[in-house]
């Protein structure tokens, strides 16, 4: 290969993992005669290819080998490749070095910590290519697509990247068990976390550098539920997340405790689900860093959430509501006539309802509507209050005497016609317009280096 074709992309320095970053010993490829050449006035690489390994021995030596001739082969961008090795206990880490002295575009980190997240944080935090990719070391996804995963972002055209083996397209060789439970965790995904990606934990993903520092620092976990995370925050932010659909392989040696990682994940589902509803996720934080993508426009390019994920979180927040209405009720009714104990408990509860269904079912955060929807929820609220109020005078008016259970039970009923009235409503009207806006992307410059021919 000659000298014009291959470019070295020049290695963030070692110092660059320090700071608070989990401590972390770096290995550079070696400076030959030949490669000193061609490092001179070598700009950073356009995408850097971290392969996170813990105890992967025997998988670390080919696999790197294999994606180092692939990418000198195949990608007509600048790359490096980093190996961080998380506190491996076998010869992991001897092996990363050996690669990072030989082949000219690798290079090894080493964090005495365990995490696959923390991994990525520290190498993603500290390189400085503009494309930020990783993808695990059995290599289960056909490299064939690694063109067009980071192809989106250095074109600036979308922000993250992600391959899918769960999307139209792809072609998946693994056992019904693994199948079952990929579905079931994105399932369980999109109905308590409102996500639009298909596929959270494929190994196999891509982030423009300045979307992913304004990103990283607010992803907690560290462990297999990183990916998550940062998916779900990216999508609060209104970044355009690209799929990539992939030909993926499964790994039968692979040493992931799946039960254990299930445990993880569901912790860190509840997590951020609880964030979402008390309104702890730095949201505001994350969208001023990013570039100023403002989710909560009411304008944009991709559709509002389906009827079947908007109808599930809609009853789980009329179950809620409808409790908090009828023990409000019971309350208010010790000091009160029914009409005015109805209709101060169904006031309260509506504010509150169309407040959560604003964000949560509609998935709406602008602050420029917020009024008028409240006022648009407060006449849905009449058409409520019509039904219920109703029913108590028609329950008395032909029972005189009857009870508290009665009045509770005629509430139920006509509440249930009225919670089908209001979500028509909400989805017909009041949230019709509706469109989460995903931020813009800036540009990143497309290299214009030779694409590099077979060495």
């Amino acid at each position: 290969m000659s000298d014009t074709t291959l470019r070295r992309p020049r290695p963030a320095a070692a110092r660059d993992l320090g700071g608070a970053r989990p401590a972390a010993r770096l290995v550079e490829p070696p400076a030959t005669a030949g490669a000193a050449e061609r490092v001179e006035g070598a700009s950073a690489p356009d995408v850097d290819v971290v392969v996170p390994v813990h105890n992967e021995e025997h998988d670390l030596e080919p696999s790197v080998r294999r994606l180092h001739g692939y990418l000198l082969r195949n990608l007509p961008f600048g790359f490096r490749i980093t190996v961080a090795d998380n506190a491996s206990a076998d010869g992991t880490w001897e092996i990363a070095r050996a690669l990072a002295h030989e082949l000219p575009f690798v290079r090894a980190v080493r964090l005495e910590e365990k995490g696959r997240g923390r991994a990525l944080r520290a190498v993603w935090s500290a390189s400085d290519a503009a494309v930020l990719a990783y993808m695990d070391v059995d290599l289960s996804t056909d490299l064939a697509a690694v063109l067009p995963l980071v192809a989106p972002l250095v074109s600036g055209h979308s922000d993250v990247a992600i391959g899918t083996r769960l999307a139209t397209g792809a072609r998946v060789v693994r056992g019904p068990k693994r199948e079952l439970i990929s579905r079931g965790y994105n399932l369980l995904l999109r109905t308590a976390l409102a996500t639009r990606f298909s596929d959270a934990q494929c190994g196999f993903k891509a982030i423009r550098a300045d979307r992913a520092r304004a990103l990283l620092p607010l992803v907690e976990d560290t462990g297999w539920f990183f990916d998550t995370e940062l998916l779900f925050l990216a999508q609060r932010a209104g970044m355009r997340i690209h799929e990539i659909p992939v030909d993926w392989v499964d790994d039968p040696d692979s040493r992931v405790d799946v039960l254990a990682t299930a445990a993880a994940d569901l912790k860190g589902i509840a997590r951020l689900a609880r964030g979402l509803i008390t309104g702890r996720l730095p949201l505001a934080t994350l969208l001023d860093a990013g570039d100023e993508a403002d989710a909560g426009d009411e304008a944009g390019d991709h559709p509002r959430p389906g009827l079947v994920t908007q109808l599930t979180r809609f009853a789980a927040i009329g179950a809620l509501s409808t409790v908090a209405y009828l023990l409000l009720y019971l309350v208010l009714r010790q000091g009160m006539p029914a009409l005015a104990a109805n209709a101060l408990s169904l006031l309260a509860t509506a504010v509150t309802n169309t407040a959560v269904n604003r964000r949560v079912t509609f998935e709406v955060r602008s602050r420029a509507s917020h009024v008028r929807h409240q006022f648009q929820g407060l006449a849905v609220f009449g058409l409520g209050l019509a039904l219920t109020s109703g029913a108590l005078v028609q329950l008395h008016h032909l029972f005189p005497d009857a009870g508290r259970q009665a009045e509770i039970g005629v509430l139920l009923v006509a509440g249930a016609l009225a919670t089908a009235a209001r979500f028509l409503l909400f989805r017909a009207w009041v949230f019709r317009d509706v469109r989460p806006r995903r931020g813009a992307p800036r540009p990143v410059p497309v290299p214009t280096s030779t694409p590099r021919s077979s060495p």
